[in-house]
């Protein structure tokens, strides 16, 4: 089977002739630079050094096609920019000082190259009219998406791949927290709850009209759309499911309707940590793909009962441990997890494997390499639990 056809059957909760796995697509999926330069090396790929959105402190690299197929990858990716404006003003800062986005929020460089969010606009805001007349994004900047017809078009009609598309947007959630810092944010949610609604409700406008634009220009070439709010931890909830339910729930579900009445792809959900409690919630608004499933938090790491609960539901995409297993298991270790995490999520089709978000730079490209060939033998179908 082609990546494309392979993938089409896990959404469809079918049995493909494998596994389908996704890897070096997005952030949520990708290789961090440093994991990767290793990779290139040992499969012996010599290509340059990119970056995922062209925005090299985030730190993540844009594989090469060699890379891709030497993995096995079955989706590719099609990613938005920044406006040009964003990358002619950071490309002509001061080197190693501040990286600023075009939301006003921004990563500084806490060591040589690597790069943390630290900057918060509106730390201080707590009034509706500090929302009104903060210069937001103008999300209709045509470079941002100029080239995503011509991309999606061309995977599209290689006929080779899924098409994965990945508008770089922090959604409403974890955009409210880079403009506000986490504990600020979260705190604002419980003593200023007005304002913390007007905020979510305002990026999540933001958001719908940078989608459309990407939406309209990918056409019908998209199999899946990514978005995500991270809303786990490693053990638990960053917010009950109640608060939730009654104020964040309802600006996912706006942000998933607007998606689902322009375009078939199945809705890709990223959210890291323990999500179990909110699982049904994520199926009620339209959630199709539930990412990363991450198998070293909480609830989540019972993957039969994830399976078995929710299996008819969701097709999960990701479950290979991050954490302890592919930076710092043997070979071996990591083809016996994926036997076990293809042996509990993959019968009936509905699985995709991935790494439990970014492969990071602790990963030894030995790992990487063992994670996809393991796939290409223990993810055949039919598969024994």
């Amino acid at each position: 089977m082609t990546g494309k056809e392979r993938v089409r059957a896990s959404l469809a909760h079918e049995e493909a002739d494998r596994v389908p796995l996704v890897v070096g697509i997005t952030n949520a999926t990708g290789i961090k630079m440093k994991a990767y330069r290793e990779l290139k090396k040992l499969v012996g790929v010599q290509a340059p050094d990119r970056w995922i959105y062209d925005w090299p402190e985030l730190g993540t690299a844009l594989p090469d096609e060699e890379v891709l197929e030497r993995l096995g990858a079955d989706a590719r990716g099609v990613l938005d920019l920044y406006p040009a404006s964003v990358y002619e003003r950071v490309k002509a800062r001061d080197p190693h000082s501040p990286f600023v986005d075009d939301w006003g929020t921004g990563q500084r460089e806490i060591e040589e190259g690597r790069w943390y969010p630290g900057i918060h606009p509106m730390a201080n805001a707590v009034t509706l009219d500090e929302i009104e007349r903060y210069p937001w994004p103008d999300m209709d900047d045509p470079s941002r998406v100029a080239h995503v017809a011509a991309e999606a078009r061309a995977l599209k009609a290689s006929g080779r791949y899924a098409v994965l598309g990945c508008p770089w947007l922090l959604f409403p959630f974890e955009r409210a927290q880079a403009m506000q810092g986490l504990d600020r944010f979260l705190e604002n949610m419980l003593t200023e709850r007005e304002f913390a609604e007007a905020l979510l409700w305002k990026i999540e406008g933001l958001c719908e009209r940078l989608m459309g634009h990407f939406l309209d220009a990918a056409g019908d070439s998209l199999d899946i759309i990514k978005i995500g709010d991270d809303l786990g931890t490693q053990e638990s909830l960053m917010i009950s499911p109640a608060t939730y339910r009654e104020i964040l729930k309802p600006v996912h579900a706006a942000l998933i309707e607007f998606i689902k009445t322009r375009t078939k792809a199945k809705v890709f959900f990223h959210s890291d940590g323990d999500v179990f409690d909110l699982i049904p919630d994520l199926i009620e608004i339209g959630v199709d793909i539930l990412n990363p499933v991450q198998s070293g938090a909480g609830r989540m790491s019972d993957l039969a009962r994830l399976k078995k609960t929710y299996g008819k539901d969701l097709v999960f995409c990701g479950a290979m441990d991050t954490q302890r297993i592919l930076p710092y298991g043997t070979t071996e270790e990591v083809r016996a997890e994926v036997k076990r995490v293809c042996s509990l999520l993959g019968p009936g089709g509905g699985f995709m494997l991935s790494a439990v978000h970014t492969i990071m730079d602790e990963v030894p490209a030995a790992n990487i390499l063992a994670m996809a060939d393991a796939v290409q033998e223990y993810g055949r179908y039919p598969i024994s639990t």
